[in-house]
């Protein structure tokens, strides 16, 4: 089945293992037949400041403007980011506090003693694809999940589900041969918009 895919490559830098990982993902989804769409973070201009947090919605630049769009258009949405002090860069933080707004990704319920809400973006899917330094398995033994912030605090409030999270490293270590069979694993997540 043909999907949508939007593509969020969140490392600010193209030339790196995160780039490269977003360019096989797309590359193999276009070669697949499915329509794909790409944002890099370092390409688009905007304030990543919540500045008065919900209580006044800034006006969104025209950056963010199509990167709603692409997010409604979408049936799949990919994020690739480095895992930097167990979180994500500061400038894909950002996009996420700056798009994912109430009445546009979510909805309060009215009068809800539970604080229930509605998830605008239900019936989409997702992945994150996070690349670190450190082995994942350490990472998560003796820091935590790593993924939560995003995965369940962010794209599962949302609606966005499943979303599921691949972890890859340590990077820097990583020799060609095996960034390379990263990159065809990847690869294949695109061709099924996985």
């Amino acid at each position: 089945m043909k999907k949508n895919i939007f593509i969020i490559m969140g490392h600010p830098d193209w030339d790196s293992f995160c780039g490269y990982l977003a360019k096989r993902y797309f590359d193999k989804a276009v070669e697949s037949g499915h329509e794909v769409r790409q944002v890099n973070i370092s390409d688009i201009q905007f304030d990543p400041i919540l500045h008065k947090g919900y209580k006044v919605i800034q006006e969104l630049e025209p950056d963010l403007k199509v990167v709603q769009e692409n997010i409604k258009w979408a049936d799949h949405i990919m994020v690739v980011y480095p895992n930097w002090w167990s979180t994500m860069p500061a400038p894909l933080k950002g996009l996420f506090d700056r798009v994912f707004l109430p009445s546009f990704s979510f909805r309060m319920k009215k009068n809800s003693i539970l604080g229930l809400w509605d998830r605008l973006l239900k019936g989409k899917t997702g992945r994150i694809i996070i690349t670190m330094d450190g082995i994942p398995f350490f990472n998560r033994l003796f820091i935590g999940d790593y993924s939560n912030e995003i995965r369940r605090g962010i794209m599962w409030f949302c609606g966005v589900w499943p979303t599921r999270v691949t972890s890859i490293g340590p990077v820097g270590k990583m020799d060609p041969e095996k960034r390379a069979k990263w990159g065809d694993k990847v690869a294949k997540m695109g061709a099924m918009a996985k």
